[in-house]
């Protein structure tokens, strides 16, 4: 790779998502936040609708039609829907009129295999990109937060998302530490789901259980507990019915995924270098992801690990906002990019 490689206007950075995926454009910003979702008909074979209007559909489809999402845990769990997903984003961004094809910048999961890697590589491949760099999620979301990746002090970052929570400390532009759980927003929501069937013999679907975690999930006791009606099908009599549920009974609900976001949290300051740790306690764990908006986590973890917590002001796209430095500044940030394997 040469020293000089200068990035053109249209070249990019993807957060490829489980839950959503956000494309940022070289001198642009984040163009496009869609969720991670297609439609297929499974009588043809044919894509009827990407994104937002794929996530509506999840749950009220006909038998023909599935809502499908692509990524799980962060990996490609289908690889040609996400490459087909992909190369749609990609061109809705770029309406046709590019001439030659981009150099994409993708953030993965830090726990990911070299198997899994090379499977996002090849869905940017096939889907137009000229060439593939990557960047692992923990340090793209630290760049975005704005964290001084770069000097010799410790930061901590903790990324949240759809299908992953990833821990990372990171000091001189290099990840010293990180660990990474498939533990994210959807186990909250299955949790969420499993807890109605269990206790109110209710058949939740995934959009109403993530409506229910956002509008009164909560990572520890709040000051005025909310309660929320759900909606869903009985499984005794097979007909619709309300319920009323309270955040103290979300909260027991999902309390053994929270408890695992904790755990990680501890593990990895467990295997942080002591003179690491004393950075850390003073400038505290930064968290970000769409977890991150959880009602009462950042008191959560302060109360369990002592730490100071800052949430990110744009947790949701921090991941983007991150990997767009990498290609707004591409020498400068080039020595977080995972090298590509010869094949």
């Amino acid at each position: 790779m040469g020293g000089k490689l200068t990035f053109l206007g249209r070249d990019m950075a993807v957060d490829l998502g489980t839950a959503n995926t956000l494309i940022y454009v070289r001198g642009q910003g984040v163009v496009l936040n869609e969720p991670s979702v297609v439609a297929i008909n499974t009588t043809t074979g044919k894509i009827v609708a990407i994104g937002i209007e794929a996530k509506r559909m999840i749950g009220r489809t006909p038998s023909n039609v599935v809502a499908v999402r692509p990524l799980r845990n962060g990996v490609i769990s289908d690889f040609e829907v996400t490459e087909r997903m992909l190369r749609y984003f990609i061109q809705r961004v770029f309406k046709r009129r590019v001439l030659g094809k981009p150099r994409i910048i993708i953030a993965v999961p830090s726990g990911i295999t070299s198997i899994e890697q090379r499977a996002v590589r090849e869905a940017a491949y096939q889907a137009g990109a000229r060439k593939v760099y990557i960047v692992q999620e923990p340090m793209a979301a630290a760049i975005g937060a704005g964290l001084p990746v770069h000097e010799p002090t410790g930061n901590m970052v903790v990324d949240i998302g759809g299908g992953t929570t990833e821990v990372a400390v990171i000091s001189m532009g290099g990840m010293v530490t990180s660990q990474s759980i498939r533990v994210g927003g959807d186990e909250l929501d299955q949790a969420i789901i499993s807890f109605a069937k269990k206790e109110h013999s209710l058949m939740l679907g995934e959009c109403t259980a993530e409506e229910i975690k956002i509008s009164i999930g909560s990572a520890c006791a709040l000051p005025e507990e909310k309660h929320a009606e759900i909606r869903g099908r009985d499984l005794v009599s097979g007909l619709p019915r309300t319920a009323v549920v309270s955040a103290a009974e979300i909260r027991t609900a999902t309390e053994e995924q929270v408890g695992s976001i904790v755990d990680v949290v501890k593990t990895t300051l467990d295997r942080c270098p002591p003179e690491l740790s004393g950075d850390l306690m003073d400038r505290g764990i930064a968290i970000t992801g769409g977890g991150a908006l959880l009602a009462g986590l950042d008191e959560r973890l302060r109360d369990e690990t002592g730490m100071p917590i800052h949430r990110v002001d744009n947790a949701l796209d921090a991941v983007a906002l991150g990997s767009g430095k990498c290609v707004e500044d591409f020498e400068a940030l080039q020595q977080v990019l995972v090298p590509e394997q010869r094949r």
